[in-house]
């Protein structure tokens, strides 16, 4: 396996950064919005060109003198996204007079000696090719006229860009690697939690709730062992979402559901368990995904906000009462080491498999002490059992005669985890009539 040459996207707000993201991966992976400022943290994308696969790092606009917190930690984010690049992609806006952010940002990739693409965007058209003459006073030789919006230009781009590329270096084949998503509602420390896992200032941090609109990708080093951690928004209900830039960012935080192995669903120590993580934990236990509870800024409360927080678990996360509870501090580190010791023990639960002869066996002897309950005149009976699937535990149940009901099938998942540890993980159980078709089929 190659090592994947680093590609960042720098420039200053609202030149069309993202939209270029966008069209060099061919999908609508970063958010984009008129409004400037949307990128606020380097994002990292998969992209291939020429045969040559590469990662490329969104960043949020570089700006000459950021006039508040906030838009000085985004400067802070490209400029540490250049410094792990191997090719820069400077976007300037061929629309526009030359700004000392412009400038700022040629004077950085002069220091900085990297090789670098100087892209004009906004050419939308080949009449306005002499339009980017002005883009010469900044030093670094000729713009290459593009528009990422129509895709105009961007084929010859990347050419120009994968002759920068440092020659391909094998590397061995990694293991798979798990993914955890760190969800919760806005500003409940999900960003402080992975620059804490990561060892160091990875995502921007706030006061301001919102503060990171796309899942931010990375690999750290849990006690000797990678994982691939996603840091996504703030889920919200679509009552609550007031622009696109939100429902994106919310769609994205969903989207990133599929491909998470383990969710770490963060709780505000002082607030407790509210409707929001209770809805949050609804739908990680419909994707199928592992998860633990993160019981954040334990620190910092007193007793009588622990003892809340720990009644509000109990009662609005009892659905999810399987799920292991961890009490912790994100921005302190503390108790943060048992962390990759509940993962694991998850993961092992997740891929555990239950032997068809041992589980016909319990299923047997649970159906006889406690018959399913007669439903419409009818009273199911379970004929055959079998896991049909790991990643989450799916078992199938062969059935005749009435239904089994959800209130038996909650019977039957409880009498399953009293027999097997299957610690942090949902169990879906599907039901099949005999001689029906795979498509007819409940499930809890």
């Amino acid at each position: 396996m190659s090592k994947l040459p680093v590609v960042a996207v720098l420039g200053r707000p609202n030149v069309g950064k993202s939209t270029l993201v966008n069209r060099i991966v061919r999908r609508k992976a970063a958010v984009v919005d008129e409004q400037s400022g949307v990128t606020r943290d380097r994002r990292e994308f998969e992209a291939e060109w020429a045969g040559r696969r590469f990662l490329l790092v969104d960043t949020g606009g570089w700006e000459l003198n950021p006039g508040e917190e906030l838009t000085a930690g985004i400067r802070s984010q490209a400029e540490v996204a250049v410094g792990g690049a191997d090719v820069v992609i400077f976007v300037a806006d061929s629309t526009t007079e030359i700004t000392d952010d412009d400038q700022g940002v040629a004077r950085l990739l002069l220091r900085s000696e990297i090789p670098f693409v100087f892209v004009a965007n906004k050419v939308d058209s080949p009449k306005r090719d002499l339009d980017i003459d002005h883009l010469w006073t900044l030093g670094l030789g000729e713009a290459l006229p593009v528009s990422a919006l129509h895709g105009r230009g961007t084929g010859d781009f990347l050419d120009s860009l994968v002759e920068l590329f440092p020659a391909e270096e094998e590397v061995d084949e990694d293991e798979y690697v798990a993914s955890l998503a760190i969800m919760g509602r806005p500003n409940v420390g999900k960003s402080t939690l992975l620059n804490k896992l990561a060892g160091e200032e990875r995502v921007l941090v706030s006061e301001v709730p919102g503060t990171t609109r796309d899942p931010i990708n990375l690999i750290v080093d849990l006690d000797g062992e990678p994982f691939e951690i996603i840091d996504t928004a703030g889920i919200k209900r679509r009552t609550r979402i007031k622009d696109d830039v939100e429902f994106y960012s919310t769609l994205r935080a969903r989207e990133s559901l599929r491909h998470a192995d383990v969710a770490l669903l963060l709780v505000d120590g002082q607030r407790g368990a509210t409707h929001q993580e209770q809805r949050i934990a609804e739908e990680l236990a419909k994707a199928g995904v592992g998860l633990v509870i993160l019981l954040n800024k334990w620190d910092d409360v007193d007793e009588e906000a622990r003892l809340h927080t720990e009644d509000s678990v109990a009662d609005r996360l009892a659905f999810v009462s399987w799920a292991p509870v961890l009490r912790m501090s994100a921005k302190t580190g503390a108790r943060i080491h048992r962390l990759p010791k509940a993962v694991r023990a998850v993961l092992e639960a997740r891929r555990q498999r239950v032997p068809t002869t041992e589980l016909n066996r319990l299923v047997r002897r649970w159906q006889e002490a406690h018959p399913p309950p007669v439903r419409k005149g009818k009273r199911a009976r379970i004929i055959y059992a079998t896991q049909a699937e790991t990643e989450p535990p799916t078992f199938v149940l062969f059935v005749r005669g009435g239904d089994l009901g959800p209130d038996y099938l909650r019977f039957l998942e409880n009498r399953i985890r009293e027999e097997y540890d299957f610690t942090g993980t949902p169990i879906r159980i599907r039901t099949r009539r005999r001689h029906q078709s795979p498509e007819h089929e409940a499930e809890t």
